[in-house]
C-alpha cells in the first residue's frame, strides 16, 4: 500500500531553515539524506521531495476562457507543506512508523523536530461505492 507522509511547518516557527545556524542546516539535510536512502534501500521510498517556502507559491484556477487565473501569496497562513515522501509499505503502521523517524529530524542545536507528519492512503483508484 502507499501512503504520503507531509511534512508541515508553522509560519510562528520563523523563517524555516534557512534561518537556522548553518552546521545545523547541514546536519538536517545530511539527516534527510540518509533517511531517504534508507527507505530507498529497503525497497519502501517511492519519491520524496522537499518544496519551496510558502512565499513563492500561487494558486491556480480556471478562468471562464480556460485560461490560468492565479492567487496568492498567502502570508496570513499559519502553516505550510514543507515536504513529502510517498512510501510503499505493507500496511499504515509501517507508514506511522516511517512518519516518526520523519517528525524527530533534527533541528536547530540538533533536537528532535517533533514536526507533525500527517500520512494518509494513497488511493489507486476511487472506492468501490463510488465506481
Amino acid at each position: 500500500m502507499k501512503y504520503i507522509l507531509m511534512m508541515s511547518h508553522k509560519k510562528s516557527d520563523g523563517n524555516g531553515i534557512e534561518s537556522w545556524p548553518h552546521q545545523d542546516i547541514q546536519a538536517h539535510i545530511a539527516f534527510m539524506i540518509n533517511f531517504c536512502k534508507e527507505l530507498g534501500a529497503a525497497g519502501e521510498l517511492v519519491s520524496a521531495e522537499g518544496l519551496a517556502m510558502p512565499d513563492q507559491a500561487k494558486v491556480v484556477r480556471a478562468g471562464k476562457d480556460g485560461a490560468p487565473i492565479t492567487d496568492g501569496v498567502f502570508p496570513e497562513a499559519k502553516e505550510f507543506l514543507a515536504g513529502y515522501w510517498i512510501v510503499e509499505v505493507e500496511n499504515a503502521e509501517r507508514a506511522y512508523q516511517i512518519a516518526a523517524r520523519a517528525s524527530a529530524a533534527p533541528g536547530p542545536g540538533g533536537a528532535p523536530m517533533n514536526m507533525p507528519i500527517e500520512v494518509r492512503q494513497v488511493m489507486s483508484g476511487p472506492p468501490e461505492a463510488f465506481v
